[in-house]
């Protein structure tokens, strides 16, 4: 018979934010003794503090900034996935984001789909936490990126994304894979089913989280 965990959430914390249940469904990926299978795509803090994945992978569209990466892991009270560049960012400061990264605690840092080879090449001669490259199209050279120090490959093919993990997961069975899930348990498991070993979840906004729980006072004040 199988027996369900007994939980505990509080009052003040019973509106955490849970990720879709069917991602337990994948392998995970185990870093340092921790298995992680979520992993939630945000940089706002009151967020990460506010949901249950097992990590944060924390990009965003700008320069990489070591005050940003500290903030996040001061806050989170899971590992922490650093983006250290690979677009505008690339050659020596990211090097030394990666290393900063380490240093300030990150489990991993996350190089963007233009970093060059060599780029990676550098971080992996200097850090001791894995280094994850993102893939974007199946026009990857991924083989130079594995070659190159890549740990784990992180893809975000948008609506193509299972297609890519199961392409990629036939050449290269062994590659641990993070990829996006898409939005409903479907895309999900579909991506899951297709190699990936961990899913990358884009939580709800906290203006749109914060919309309905205005809406629901507006609601109690007219009766």
């Amino acid at each position: 018979m199988k027996k369900e965990a007994p939980a505990y959430n509080g009052t003040l914390r019973d509106h955490t934010i849970l990720l879709p249940f069917c991602i337990s469904e994948c392998t995970g990926i185990r870093i340092f003794g921790k298995r992680i299978k979520s992993i939630a795509f945000s940089t706002d803090v009151a967020i990460i503090k506010n949901i249950n994945a097992d990590a944060v992978i924390a990009v965003y569209p700008f320069t990489p900034q070591a005050a940003i990466s500290q903030a996040i892991i001061s806050v989170s009270d899971v590992p922490v996935f650093v983006g250290v560049g690979g677009g505008i960012t690339s050659g020596p400061r990211s090097v030394r984001l990666a290393l900063q990264a380490e240093h300030q605690g990150a489990y991993g840092v996350v190089v963007n789909a233009p970093m060059a080879n060599e780029v990676i090449a550098e971080i992996k001669k200097i850090v001791d936490i894995p280094v994850i490259v993102t893939v974007v199209s199946e026009n990857t050279d991924i083989r130079s990126r594995i070659e190159a120090g890549a740990d784990f490959l992180n893809i975000s093919g948008a609506a193509k994304t299972p297609e890519l993990v199961a392409k990629v997961r036939e050449e290269f069975p062994d590659i641990p894979i993070i990829a996006t899930g898409g939005p409903t348990t479907e895309s999900i498991l579909k991506t899951i089913r297709a190699g990936a070993n961990a899913i990358t979840y884009t939580p709800p906004t906290n203006g749109e989280l914060f919309a309905k729980t205005m809406q629901k006072y507006r609601q109690s004040n007219e009766k």
